[in-house]
């Protein structure tokens, strides 16, 4: 199944440059992967996130994706 993956900032290097895209991709998953997974398969360090999304609703990172699901991921962020 396919899922929809946007790190933002500082963890936008971890996309594999084959995407097409500087901060996203569409990934293939198997049944039963959750979002921590997805984000250790492409060595996304999970010590740097701050927040995770799912479908635009806050998660802990432990939830199963599904087919068409988003997931957004942000490390900490600073500004003025």
């Amino acid at each position: 199944m396919k899922v929809e993956l946007k790190l933002f900032a500082s963890l936008a290097r971890f996309v594999p440059r084959d995407t097409g895209a500087p901060s996203h991709g569409i990934y293939e998953v198997v049944e039963g992967t959750t979002i921590l997974d997805l984000l250790h398969r492409l060595e996304v360090p999970v010590d740097k996130v701050k927040m995770i999304f799912l479908n635009g609703i806050h998660a802990g990172g432990d939830e199963i994706l599904h087919e068409r699901d988003r997931v957004g991921v942000f490390p900490p962020v600073a500004g003025g």
